[in-house]
């Protein structure tokens, strides 16, 4: 998106690099990420919407969508196969070829609305994959947990009311993009946090209202926005997660799926910026979802 912007190719590679340090990549099956079809991406985005991006996207430089999200002539197409990582990942979970999928993918997805791009994201990554679990698989139920710095405002606004979809959500508040606690929909239950928190408030939420609502509602299949820019050492934020916080919460949520989904897990990266903490952060959520 631009030269020190932080939503930058080296993520990915900050995360691949801790994978070998830590000796978790041995454990794990690697996938290219496929190209989404438009008949995947429109189950989220209306079809003005995409040939919108496809016209905006440039051969050459930069287009700005928004103040902090631009194209070059390579984003959309990132894009694309981001989205069709979820969805690769939500037909081999559904097919039970693995147990459970972690998708590291950029741009991040969970505050494209169906009809904006916004906060780095073009395409709703998550929102693309629950869809089609619930077209293509026949899912009656089916759970989005978001546990970004920032609360998934494209994620609640296409899900809002959907009775198929609980989301539950944890995010700092007031902080962009300032939203999530004006009368949301019964269907989501957001958890907002003060700057200064740190893992003992987000303990509690996640015990006091996330859980509780998980089991009541019994996914078939849980999404996970996994964003790590709650960590302490990220300073684009105010809160004070560490990785142990990020393993207990993973722990937490293989549970649930192990009591109603049968393990099925799709998780989608999605913020993250202090490039070290990213890498530790992701070594302990894998962790936690392979049960190594």
């Amino acid at each position: 998106m631009g030269d020190y912007h932080p939503e930058c190719p080296e993520r990915l590679a900050a995360i691949s690099d801790q994978l070998i340090i830590s000796g978790v990549a041995q454990y794990l099956d690697h996938h290219e990420a496929p190209r989404a079809t438009r008949e995947q991406i429109q189950r989220v985005h209306p079809r003005a919407y995409v040939d919108r991006l496809e016209d905006a996207s440039p051969s050459h430089g930069l287009i700005q969508l928004d103040p902090d999200t631009a194209m070059n002539a390579h984003s959309l197409e990132a894009a694309y196969h981001a989205a069709g990582a979820v969805v690769l990942a939500a037909d081999m979970v559904m097919r039970g070829e693995v147990s459970n999928a972690f998708c590291s993918v950029r741009p991040p997805g969970h505050h494209a609305e169906r009809r904006r791009a916004m906060g780095f994201c073009l395409f709703n990554n998550v929102a693309i994959g629950v869809a089609h679990a619930l077209a293509q698989w026949g899912l009656r139920r089916v759970a989005v947990v978001d546990f970004d710095v920032h609360h998934g405002n494209g994620t609640e606004e296409i899900f809002s009311g959907e009775e198929r979809v609980l989301m539950v959500s944890t995010f700092q508040h007031p902080f962009y993009p300032f939203s999530g606690t004006e009368h949301p929909a019964t269907n989501m239950v957001n958890v907002p946090l003060a700057a200064g928190d740190g893992g003992e408030e987000f303990r509690r939420a996640v015990t006091a209202d996330w859980l509780p609502a998980l089991r009541d509602f019994s996914p078939e299949m849980l999404f996970i926005s996994a964003g790590f820019d709650a960590h302490r050492e990220d300073d684009m934020a105010s809160l004070g997660l560490v990785e142990a916080d990020y393993a207990w919460v993973t722990r937490e949520l293989v549970g649930i799926a192990g009591q109603s989904a049968r393990g099925r897990i799709v998780s989608v990266l999605e913020g993250g910026y202090a490039l070290s903490a990213l890498g530790r952060s992701v070594v302990a959520h894998l962790r936690a979802l392979a049960e190594i």
